[in-house]
């Protein structure tokens, strides 16, 4: 009962799952410093760490799911704050204020509208789909926001 308690508590964002609006962009909040931790390392330990992350959270959101009666439940938020410092990974100016609110909005954007693949990835079902998909939201975001940096960075050198 006690590691049920544990499990639940740490998959449902340490009660931020649990709120009645928005639980998955509030779940998220968690995932900026955790991103921001890991800009400090060089992007090879950047990977390693987000591996183990997604490692701990697929049977973590697996067994939360099961005791929350199957499915994603939106209670479940580890999913997305494990997911989301993969939309930072290797950006040396993630650090600027206006990129990290643009990691988070896109990221928020490709998880609440899962466009394909993730709509099917989702549908693998246990901790995996529910992590995956999120991973699959987190790597759009990425493609979308480095695009964004080259050419703004294009146009500054201009």
């Amino acid at each position: 009962m006690m590691i049920e308690s544990a499990v639940l508590l740490v998959a449902n964002g340490f009660g931020l799952g649990w709120l009645p609006w928005a639980p998955g962009t509030f779940g998220s909040l968690i995932g900026l410093p955790l991103a921001w931790w890991l800009l400090g390392h060089l992007p090879g330990r950047q990977v390693a760490i987000l591996v183990v992350l997604l490692a701990v959270a697929v049977p973590l959101c697996h067994w939360a799911s099961l005791w929350l009666g199957g499915g994603d439940a939106p209670q479940i938020v580890a999913d997305e704050y494990l997911a989301f410092p993969i939309v930072m990974l290797g950006l040396a100016m993630a650090r600027c204020p206006w990129v990290i609110g643009g990691a988070f909005v896109l990221y928020r954007l490709f998880d609440v509208t899962k466009p394909l693949p993730i709509s099917h990835i989702e549908a693998i079902g246990g901790g995996l789909g529910i992590v995956l998909d999120d991973v699959m939201a987190a790597i759009y975001a990425w493609i979308v926001l480095t695009i964004g940096i080259a050419i703004w960075r294009r146009c500054q050198s201009r």
